[in-house]
């Protein structure tokens, strides 16, 4: 059921929230599970890993194998798969059931050229029947509900979404979420929204309707939900280096102001906790270079950083990152550890 059983509810397969779920969008190399989890300690209703892909998981492939671990802390939290045979998604969504994730998610949106120039992501949308054949097949395959991430179309001339969102419906997704942009677009200019309010409103649906593009803060997510009626929000890159975001967005749709923002100590906190964490997961040599594009966020706004900044990107070790971090805290606080 699309929208909410009673007022103030809304239905996504086995979940039900009280209010429309904000959620963490899948992102490579971003939403891994140090991530995840600090996003939902800070708020995030709903968590996506990383893409992970679909012929790695059937050859058995390390990296791809890793990206299915999740925690309980997470849920709900589904595993996104992307691929361009139609038989390796299959399998690897039956391999990913396998991980008990609450949600399957087929990648119908990633437009980087090394994914939809081989028909993956959101080059499958110029071949529709394909796109709706493998929908259906993965839905058959496995019992764990299934949703779409995709955009409005391959280009401005097919944003064919509010058809694309019936035939993906009558194969029995779950829910379907959808970035304003095609693929074409990749991140640039602004996320159009006007076509994700005619699929929410088109009264042939009845799925949950998840937007996606441009949500930066509270007010960005009130227009979106007051404007086209979205079931729920979908947050991705204003998260990097940001988690605090879902709290923010959270308390915003709540009671129409802003919360108080992080103290420098609590950024300076959950930094190291991150950085801690993605050492643990990746080791330290990836750790260290995965941290690097949060960190320009996390200390968004201070006077002069850019020298920190500098030094936290090249660091060689975390023994040296926690050596500036360390500095950063001394020089803005005048506090020591």
């Amino acid at each position: 059921m699309a929208g909410s059983d009673k007022p103030g509810r809304f239905i996504f397969g086995r979940y039900s929230f009280e209010n429309r779920p904000v959620i963490l969008a899948p992102m490579e190399d971003i939403t891994d599970p140090p991530f995840r989890h600090l996003c939902k300690e800070l708020g995030a209703d709903w968590v996506y890993t990383e893409f992970i892909s679909a012929d790695g998981l059937v050859r058995d492939a390390v990296k791809s194998i890793k990206k299915l671990d999740i925690s309980p802390g997470e849920r709900p939290v589904s595993i996104q798969i992307f691929g361009a045979n139609i038989e390796a998604m299959v399998g690897a969504a039956v391999l990913a059931e396998q991980a008990s994730p609450d949600f399957i998610d087929i990648n119908f949106g990633c437009p980087v050229r090394k994914v939809a120039s081989k028909g993956a992501g959101s080059g499958i949308m110029n071949d529709v029947p394909k796109m709706v054949d493998m929908t259906r097949r993965i839905v058959d395959a496995v019992g764990t509900p299934v949703t779409v991430k995709t955009r409005l179309g391959y280009d401005q001339q097919n944003k064919h979404i509010v058809d694309i969102a019936e035939r993906l419906q009558d194969c029995g997704i779950a829910a379907l979420a959808i970035h304003g942009r095609t693929r074409c677009q990749m991140y640039r200019g602004t996320a159009d929204w006007s076509l994700i309010g005619e699929v929410k409103n088109n009264p042939r649906m009845h799925i949950p309707i998840i937007g996606n593009g441009d949500i930066v803060d509270g007010p960005s997510a009130r227009q979106a939900i007051d404007s086209y009626g979205v079931d729920g929000i979908m947050v991705g890159r204003a998260c990097i280096g940001n988690p605090w975001i879902f709290s923010e967005v959270k308390h915003f749709l709540k009671y129409g102001d802003p919360p108080a923002p992080p103290t420098l100590k609590e950024k300076l906190d959950v930094c190291r906790r991150h950085l801690d964490m993605s050492v643990t997961w990746k080791g330290e040599k990836t750790g260290l270079f995965e941290m690097r594009r949060h960190y320009g966020n996390y200390f968004k706004g201070l006077p002069n950083f850019k020298p920190y900044r500098m030094q936290l990107v090249t660091a060689p070790s975390l023994e040296e990152v926690n050596r500036v971090l360390q500095e950063v805290e001394e020089a803005f606080t005048g506090e020591t550890r």
